[in-house]
C-alpha cells in the first residue's frame, strides 16, 4: 500500500500491481480486475475518498474527485489510461472531460439512463446524507440496494444478516458521493461531449436492459468512442472476461 496527497491534502491509499503502461483504477477496490490487467499493465488501484484507507476531507465536491484522479495519475508517471465500472465510469468521464491527463478512458456499464430515473427523488444525495448524518447507515445502504438499483426485497432483507454488510455501513457516506456524480442520471450531455481522448464503453450482453441503450447514446455524444459487448455478462462482470478487452484497447 502505498499513498498519495491530493490538492486539498487528502490522503489517498493505492496498491500498485505489473509493470507496463500504466492503467488507474477508479472502480471501488476491484482487486480482481487489477490482478489480470498486471499481466499487461502497471495498475494504481486506489481507494477513494472516504473509502478503504484513504482520508477524507469535507466538503465534498466532484472537482476533489478529479484532483484525486490527477494526483494518481501523476503517480503513476504524469498521464495513464483511466478505467471506471458503474458510477465510478462517470467519475472517470468527468475526470477525462475534466482535463485530467488521461492517455485513454475505459468504462464499463455508466448507469445513465437515456429516460432518467424518474423513480427517485431529483436529489438522492440529500437523501443519503440525512439518513446517514442521523444514524441510519443500514437504512442508506438498504435504500441505494432497493431502490437505486432495484434488488428484490428478499435480497435486500437478507443482505443485512451478511458477513459483508458492516462494509457497507462503513462506507454509506459514499453513497452521496455518487450520486452527486451521476446528478440526475440523464445523459451527461456536455461533459460526454468533452472528453478529448480515445474511449471505450462495454456493456454486459446479460445485463439490465438499458445499459446497452445508454452506452450507445454516450458512444453517440463521445467523440472519439468505441463500444464493446461482452456476451453472457452481467452488471457483476468477470475480471477475467473483461481484462482482455480492455487490455487490447490500451494497447492497440
Amino acid at each position: 500500500m502505498e499513498t498519495v496527497t491530493s490538492r486539498d491534502g487528502t490522503t489517498l491509499a493505492y496498491d500498485r500491481l505489473g509493470e507496463g503502461p500504466p492503467v488507474v483504477l477508479v472502480s471501488g477496490g476491484s482487486t480482481g480486475l487489477a490482478a489480470e490487467l498486471a499481466a499487461h499493465h502497471s495498475v494504481y488501484n486506489f481507494d477513494r475518498r472516504g473509502r478503504g484507507d484513504s482520508g477524507d476531507t469535507p466538503p465534498y465536491a466532484i472537482e476533489r474527485e478529479i484532483e484525486d484522479i490527477t494526483a494518481v495519475i501523476e503517480a503513476a508517471g504524469g498521464s495513464a489510461n483511466l478505467y471506471g465500472t458503474s458510477s465510478g465510469a462517470a467519475l472517470a468521464m468527468h475526470a477525462a472531460a475534466g482535463g485530467a491527463p488521461v492517455t485513454k478512458l475505459a468504462m464499463w456499464e455508466p448507469p445513465y439512463n437515456v429516460n432518467g430515473r424518474p423513480d427517485l427523488p431529483d436529489d438522492t444525495a440529500t437523501v443519503y446524507r440525512e439518513l446517514v448524518s442521523s444514524g441510519r447507515r443500514g437504512d442508506a445502504a438498504e435504500y441505494f440496494m432497493a431502490k437505486v438499483v432495484g434488488l428484490p426485497a428478499e435480497f435486500v432483507a437478507s443482505a443485512r444478516q451478511a458477513p459483508w454488510w458492516a462494509q457497507q455501513e462503513a462506507i454509506a457516506h459514499t453513497l452521496a458521493y455518487d450520486a452527486t456524480v451521476m446528478g440526475d442520471y440523464t445523459l451527461p450531455t456536455g461533459i460526454a461531449k468533452s472528453v478529448p481522448v480515445p474511449t471505450l464503453l462495454v456493456v454486459g450482453g446479460a445485463s439490465f436492459d438499458f445499459m446497452a441503450e445508454t452506452a450507445e447514446a454516450l458512444a453517440a455524444l463521445i467523440p472519439k468512442a468505441q463500444l464493446a459487448t461482452l456476451e453472457g455478462q452481467q452488471h457483476n462482470v468477470d475480471p477475467s472476461a473483461l481484462a482482455p478487452v480492455l487490455t487490447r484497447f490500451f494497447t492497440e
